[in-house]
């Protein structure tokens, strides 16, 4: 017997965070009430890949998946602000709000790159959500600072207040202020991580050949997090661009793995790592 796939109906819903701001969503809409959201990076959107074709593959099994524009960022309003981190999990909080008020569960959370720090972050303030996955995101933040502003970018924000960083033609792109490096700074991701309750199911996913953000980073997620397991795409970049297959089928295996299990039903703890070769 041929088993079909579900009838995918894509929705645009705006939801309003606790600050005024509009939050810009598409809803993959599966006819369940099991809801998977989903998170971008750092200057990105939920129209970049992979959050569109992980959100695309969780919803073919059955489950309905959302992917917003934190606030500044893509269709949402409000102004794009450098680091904030804890914004930004205010932001998925309202979103999930939104959606359990609308009789949804929430099955899983997952983020890319820097909304990989706001899912786990998110896990370690309201421990609330049973599955969260954490793709490419970096363990160390006060890391890779200096690929954006420069080496000297703590001297330049000492002396103007501000950094304007510009892409290589001189387009003016953000600004960073000592506030808003200091989010970052201040951000602390070990204590965070050791928040993360043992009911609490984490995922890590990184690639081998990750420029952006180091392998190594995903080592120290497993290190810490008591429910976890790690899982390394070998030769994937930071964006998984030959590996999106690969990386939205580990991604969904993980959360349909989880899918009978509850928030107040604990999971074996432990730590699992995963070496793959695609």
């Amino acid at each position: 017997m041929v088993q079909l796939h579900p009838v995918i109906q894509l929705q645009r819903v705006v939801i309003q965070n606790n600050y005024g701001e509009k939050l810009v969503g598409i809803l993959h809409e599966a006819d369940s009430k099991e809801l998977v959201i989903l998170c971008h990076g750092f200057r990105s959107s939920k129209d970049r890949i992979p959050i569109v074709n992980i959100a695309a593959v969780v919803a073919k099994e059955g489950i309905s998946a959302f992917r917003f524009d934190f606030a500044g960022n893509g269709g949402s309003s409000g102004l794009f602000q450098y680091g904030n981190y804890h914004r930004e999990v205010d932001d998925l909080r309202a979103v999930i709000q939104y959606f359990r008020n609308d009789d949804r569960v929430i099955h899983a959370i997952a983020g890319h790159s820097k909304g990989g720090n706001v899912v786990l972050l998110y896990a370690s303030k309201y421990n609330d959500v049973g599955t969260v996955i954490n793709i490419s995101g970096r363990f160390y933040l006060e890391k890779g600072i200096e690929d954006r502003l420069g080496n000297d970018f703590l001297q330049r924000l000492k002396q103007d207040g501000f950094i304007d960083v510009k892409n290589k033609r001189g387009t003016f792109l953000y600004r960073v202020t000592e506030e808003s490096l200091m989010d970052r700074l201040t951000t602390d991701t070990h204590a965070a991580c050791l928040s993360i309750q043992k009911d609490c199911r984490v995922l890590t996913v990184h690639g081998s050949k990750d420029e952006m953000v180091p392998a190594k980073d995903a080592l120290e997620f497993a290190k810490i997090i008591p429910n976890h397991k790690l899982h390394i795409i070998e030769g994937a970049d930071h964006e998984y661009t030959s590996h999106q297959d690969d990386l939205a089928s580990i991604v969904v295996n993980f959360i349909t793995t989880g899918s009978h299990q509850h928030k107040d039903m604990p999971t074996t703890s432990g730590r699992n790592f995963i070496h793959s070769r695609f």
